[in-house]
C-alpha cells in the first residue's frame, strides 16, 4: 500500500517571490486551498521571513494563472512520480476579470495574467 501510496501523489515544488523553493507531497484530492493551508500550517523553518499572517492569503500560480481555492491538483492533471513546479504568493484578492470596473469592458481581448519575474 505504501508505493500505491507514494505513486499516487504529486510532488509540488513550490517556489515563493524570492526565489526559495521547498517540496511538498500532496494528493489528486487536495485542493489549491487545502494545499494552502497545509503549507502555513508546516511552514519550512527557512521560509521565516515570508511567514504570513493566514492561509488565506496564499495562492497558488501555476504555468502563469492564479488557481481558484477549489481546484484540485487531480483536475489540473498534473503527473504522479514528476515534480510540478508551482509559485506561491500573498495577496488579499485574486485578479477577476469582472472586477477591473467597467472602463476596462472594451479591453475583453486581453487575459488578466500576471507575470511574476
Amino acid at each position: 500500500p505504501n508505493a500505491f501510496f507514494f505513486f499516487s501523489q504529486i510532488n509540488l515544488r513550490l517556489i515563493l517571490v524570492s526565489g526559495k523553493t521547498k517540496e511538498f507531497l500532496f494528493s489528486p484530492n487536495d485542493s489549491a486551498a487545502d494545499i494552502a493551508k497545509h503549507v502555513y500550517d508546516n511552514w519550512p523553518m527557512d521560509w521565516e521571513e515570508e511567514q504570513v499572517s493566514s492561509p488565506n492569503i496564499l495562492r497558488l500560480i501555476y504555468q502563469g494563472r492564479f488557481l481558484h481555492g477549489n481546484v484540485t491538483l487531480g483536475a489540473l492533471k498534473l503527473p504522479f512520480g514528476k515534480t510540478t513546479v508551482m509559485h506561491l504568493v500573498a495577496r488579499e484578492t485574486l485578479p477577476e476579470p469582472n472586477s477591473q470596473g467597467q472602463r476596462n469592458r472594451e479591453k475583453t481581448g486581453e487575459s488578466n495574467c500576471c507575470v511574476i519575474l
